[in-house]
């Protein structure tokens, strides 16, 4: 199913209303809510009206700032996107205070704790279209597909070894930690971000993302028996 025109409107809304979680310390209230306006009218932009065509003028206007304001926060309009895509990027982070695990039961559920969180996260119509954005631009702003990886990707993918490092340690699990925790990223996701990019599918729902993580954890476990 291809989304709806009322999925299409709550996207844009949850755009123009973002806020980013990490802001710089030294600016007031007044020039937070300024940033918070440019990135959120930056990002509606560009998802509209593409990066390239784009224009720093069309940003200023629809943030209710001076270019000059724009500039002296972000200097140029990729530093704009990449802050768009590190705002929405905090959000697909693995926790870093996972429980000990000491059983095959206790590996289960924090894998399928993992997996329906980044499901949830990144599944997010906002995160798919920043997503969809940065692999449209990564000739005309390869700043953009870069920080998506080192801020996303990379912290959710090293958590991820460090669940099954630790399995492995314990003799929970059989198996080097990289290609275990790719193994269990393909069960988990499969096609589905294709679908969501390509949008022809809609966003999963709670439920569904549950059964989905359950799923995948199982089936992991069968794949990876304990050591010895």
């Amino acid at each position: 199913m291809v989304p709806t025109g009322t999925e299409t409107r709550g996207s844009k809304e949850k755009i123009a209303s973002m806020s980013p979680k990490s802001e710089p310390p030294e600016q007031d209230a007044e020039g937070l809510e300024v940033r918070r306006r440019i990135l959120g009218a930056a990002l509606s932009a560009f998802m509209e009206g593409g990066y390239a065509q784009t224009s720093t003028l069309e940003i200023a206007t629809r943030a209710r700032v001076s270019k000059r304001e724009l500039y002296s926060l972000f200097g140029n309009k990729e530093a704009m996107l990449v802050a768009c895509i590190t705002e929405r990027a905090q959000r697909i982070k693995a926790p870093a205070d996972l429980p000990a695990i000491h059983d095959r039961e206790m590996l289960a559920k924090v894998l399928t704790a993992f997996g329906t969180k980044l499901l949830t996260e990144t599944t997010d119509p906002v995160v798919v279209a920043v997503f969809r954005l940065a692999i449209s631009e990564a000739v005309n702003a390869p700043k953009v597909a870069h920080a998506l990886d080192s801020i996303a990707r990379k912290p959710t993918r090293d958590s991820l070894r460090t669940i099954m490092a630790n399995a492995r340690s314990t003799d929970l699990l059989a198996g080097e930690p990289e290609a275990m925790a790719q193994t269990f990223l393909g069960l988990l996701w499969g096609d589905l971000m294709t679908g969501l990019l390509l949008q022809a599918v809609n966003r999963p729902s709670s439920s569904e993302i549950a059964r989905r993580a359950s799923e995948a954890s199982t089936a992991f476990l069968k794949l990876y028996p304990q050591s010895g």
